[in-house]
């Protein structure tokens, strides 16, 4: 077991799996990387070893195919497992993952709720309903706010947990939002058969990658959801405790910054990724400390 220790006293090889872990944070998400780092030291520590891990399995999901896909994240969640239990592998970021696991009360079901949101784009799963597509939002990114909020700290009980639910959601359905033209590049389509349909989009459409007015309703509709459950999850950041309550709302500020860019650029995701750049984050800073401020207590 690795006892809790303070900085003074980790072991080098802890130090390595962490900084391992903050390495991949600032690789892949700019902004989850600004929101982490107004978190104190240590609970900056377990957010990375967090992400590192969830990253560790959606990259698996992404880059491999086939049956050795499946090889592999059963191999991710096997040692997922074994961290939990005190026993990570030598693989970077596993160490980290188990100092995490064993100084927060994170849980292991939402990293089994996260396998098996991987499993359905290992396997191809088709959304055929928003119902199939909230579900997959859910397992892929809504559980990480269940691994989250313990490091944060927070009260309000089971209410919290459902904000941060939807807090999560929110930010992997501006995900998918954003990246329908890489997606429909790998095979793949997120977008509910059943909501395309209710728009006139097809399969035909998304190929010729032409934004018609039909498609730009489709992304409108989307985007309210997406900025519905934004709103909801928003409601659980004051019931965070500490510094906390900044680093979700920031990531979440500059997460929904990328439904603003999308629609400027007038729902255009085939040929151009939405961002939010440096500067016009670090713009909405005074912004969401301006809200935590003047934020009613749930």
């Amino acid at each position: 077991m690795i006892e809790a220790m303070t900085a003074s006293t980790v072991p080098a090889t802890l130090n390595q799996s962490v900084a391992h872990c903050r390495d991949v944070t600032r690789a892949h998400s700019k902004t989850f990387y600004l929101g982490s780092r107004f978190f104190p030291p240590r609970q900056r520590d377990a957010v990375w070893a967090v992400y590192a891990a969830c990253r560790d399995g959606d990259d698996i999901a992404d880059e491999t195919s086939g049956e050795r896909a499946h090889e592999a994240l059963a191999e991710w969640w096997q040692r997922t497992q074994r961290a939990f239990q005190g026993q990570p592998s030598g693989r970077p970021g596993d160490l980290a993952l188990t100092w995490a696991a064993q100084t927060y009360a994170i849980p292991l079901s939402a990293f089994h709720e996260l396998h098996e949101g991987l499993l359905m784009d290992v396997r191809g799963h088709t959304f055929e309903t928003m119902d199939d597509l909230t579900l997959y939002c859910r397992r892929v990114a809504g559980v990480v706010g269940f691994m989250i909020a313990p490091i944060s700290g927070y009260h309000g009980g089971e209410r919290t947990l459902e904000y941060a639910l939807h807090l999560g959601q929110a930010m992997q359905l501006t995900n998918i939002l954003r990246d329908v033209g890489e997606d429909l590049a790998r095979g793949r389509v997120y977008l509910p058969r059943s909501v395309m349909a209710r728009h006139g989009v097809t399969d035909a459409t998304l190929e010729a990658g032409v934004v018609t007015p039909a498609y730009r309703a489709l992304m409108r509709d989307l985007s309210a959801l997406a900025r519905q459950w934004y709103a909801q999850g928003r409601r659980g950041i004051p019931l965070l405790h500490g510094s906390g309550r900044l680093a979700v709302a920031t990531a979440a500020r500059a997460y929904e910054g990328i439904l603003d860019d999308l629609a400027r650029n007038d729902f255009d995701n085939f040929g151009r990724r939405a961002h939010v750049s440096g500067p016009r984050k670090l713009m909405m800073l005074p912004r969401v400390w301006w809200e935590l401020r003047t934020a009613p207590t749930p």
